[in-house]
């Protein structure tokens, strides 16, 4: 077994760049392929959720694996390599395995024990079997991490642990209030009608909502969602997704999870739906990914503490003085100490607006508040403590439209949380929340589970590849005792059939007594890890022709072939 798996998630990357280096399905798609057509990779699966994407291999070099296959997802993200590998981690073998069964089990989730994960290791597997790029290796890897997680939830109160990412999200926009009496009477509507979305839908009704829009590309999957709910006893809707616009003003409550490369809610449309004048324009992102690595960072920094509360200028975006929890005592320094190069900035194209810069605007200025990831030389605002929203900013006044954004990349234009009356929840601000989510004891159980499972998964793929070997071996058994059967005969031309058969069953037990001890020794010793050496000495010892192992190793991968595509 050389199993890779070259990746990165929310653990090792920032949201900005997870968003830019999502997968749609159709690239998901090109990757396999691609990825079986370089040299080191045999088998290819990927896994691609909203906080991560992993590209899983069966290779037979370690190095160029690694190098073939970051350059693969570099080259099919859009992020390029340079950037990307700070962000990427490599598992190998072993160690590969438990980073699956520990992803499944909902271990390495934004909310720890949330079972979403398996419908999406599910995905990844019947894509592998349907584009046929996935093994004996990677079909036997995903079967037994999905019987893995199942039994995690089954045996452990791992559930208890987190929760779904659309719970927990309903959670940070009920702001400390019971989600139930938050939604109770309010009118939501769902853009999109994937599982994420269905789950959005479905948690949506338990809560007590009075009604339910759905949108969708394709209407007759929103139809089936709300046929769905209305059997649940939830009052609910479809409608097309050019009437997203119309239903925004009419709903308390937005969920969009969709698998669109732009935005589907614009600044604009939230602001019109409240009938509120329009955000200024956003600085155009080819503009920003001009930038160095070091600007894109401060900008993101900067942009996030604008986010848990304050404004370039630390002020909230009514005018009002920030509240105690993110207010930043320290005065605000000159334009020597902001984190971003202004003077590269201006030769971008980006220039700000505010006490300090004027001089350095070589081109009309942008007001600092119109960019969704901007420069700022005012500190750093404190994160609000554990239970006040983590990441989430709560807008001063009445809250009249909550929106959640469960899409990577993301479906709702970041900039909606200035707009007054507006909360906004979306991938970014939950990694920051779940940050703060308490860890149950289940999760050590769970642990124990995905060590258990890890020796015993690799114990049986060792086992397994010594099993050809173990046939081949057994075939030219029966080969020897055929020919020695039929030179006696030869020999003895008056046995009689009684005889003939008494003979050639005492041969055969001969041989299989002979031959049962050391097949079962070696079927042991080779489950045991560094095993694999045993069945290149069984070769070497009894002289068996490679082709014949081989041919022994291609049925048994046409024979998983044919089972695991009866399983999808």
């Amino acid at each position: 077994m050389s199993l890779l798996v070259v990746g990165l998630s929310h653990r090792s990357a920032p949201v900005s760049v997870l968003e830019r280096a999502s997968l749609s399905a159709d690239a998901q798609a090109k990757l396999l392929h691609d990825t079986l057509a370089a040299e080191p990779a045999a088998e290819a699966a990927v896994l691609a959720t909203c906080n991560r994407i992993e590209l899983y291999a069966d290779v037979d070099k370690f190095h160029a694996g690694v190098a073939e296959l970051s350059t693969l997802l570099a080259q099919h993200s859009g992020v390029g390599l340079e950037e990307l590998t700070p962000y990427l981690y490599v598992h190998y073998e072993d160690r590969a395995v438990h980073h699956l069964f520990s992803v499944a089990c909902g271990l390495d989730s934004m909310v720890v024990g949330e079972g979403q994960i398996l419908g999406q290791i599910k995905d990844t597997l019947a894509l592998g079997q349907e584009l046929h790029t996935a093994g004996r290796l990677l079909n036997d890897l995903f079967q037994q991490a999905l019987r893995v997680g199942k039994r995690a939830h089954s045996e452990t109160g791992i559930d208890r642990a987190g929760q779904s990412l659309v719970t927990f999200g309903l959670e940070q926009l009920a702001a400390g209030a019971s989600v139930e009496d938050w939604a109770k009477g309010k009118r939501a509507l769902v853009i999109g009608a994937g599982s994420m979305s269905s789950l959005a839908a479905a948690t949506l009704a338990r809560t007590g909502v009075d009604e339910i829009v759905v949108a969708n590309r394709t209407h007759a999957r929103a139809e089936r969602l709300v046929e769905i709910l209305g059997e649940a006893g939830t009052a609910a809707r479809a409608v097309a997704m050019a009437d997203v616009a119309r239903e925004l003003t009419r709903v308390d409550i937005a969920v969009s999870c969709t698998g669109a490369t732009g935005l589907v809610l614009t600044g604009e449309a939230v602001a019109t739906a409240l009938g509120l004048p329009p955000l200024a324009p956003a600085a155009d992102p080819a503009t920003v990914a001009r930038l160095s690595e070091a600007d894109r960072t401060a900008l993101a920094e900067v942009a996030a503490a604008e986010r848990a509360g304050l404004l370039a200028d630390g002020t909230e975006p009514d005018g009002t003085e920030p509240a105690e929890a993110v207010r930043s005592e320290a005065p605000a320094p000159d334009a020597a100490g902001c984190p971003v190069d202004l003077a590269a900035l201006a030769d971008a194209g980006i220039t700000f607006a505010g006490p300090g810069v004027d001089a350095l605007n070589a081109t009309p200025a942008v007001d600092v508040n119109s960019l969704e990831l901007h420069g700022s030389w005012a500190e750093r605002a404190e994160r609000p403590q554990a239970g006040a929203g983590r990441g989430v900013r709560v807008p001063a006044g009445p809250v009249k439209l909550a929106l959640l954004d469960l899409a990577m990349p993301r479906d709702i234009d970041a900039a909606v949380h200035r707009i007054p009356g507006v909360r906004l929840v979306d991938i970014e601000s939950l990694a920051e929340a779940s940050a703060d989510a308490p860890m149950a004891a289940d999760v050590d159980q769970v642990r124990s589970i995905v060590s258990d499972e890890v020796a015993a998964f690799g114990a049986a793929q060792r086992a397994a590849h010594i099993t050809p070997t173990v046939v081949a071996l057994r075939a030219m058994a029966a080969e020897v005792v055929a020919g020695e059967v039929a030179r006696l005969e030869g020999r003895l031309p008056d046995l009689d059939d009684k005889q003939r058969s008494e003979v050639t069953q005492t041969v055969r037990r001969v041989v299989d007594k002979l031959l049962h001890a050391p097949t079962v020794r070696i079927k042991q010793l080779a489950a045991e890890p560094g095993g694999a050496g045993y069945a290149d000495a069984l070769r070497t010892l009894f002289d068996l022709d490679p082709e014949t192992v081989a041919a022994v190793s291609r049925a048994d991968l046409n024979d998983a072939d044919v089972k695991n595509r009866g399983r999808s």
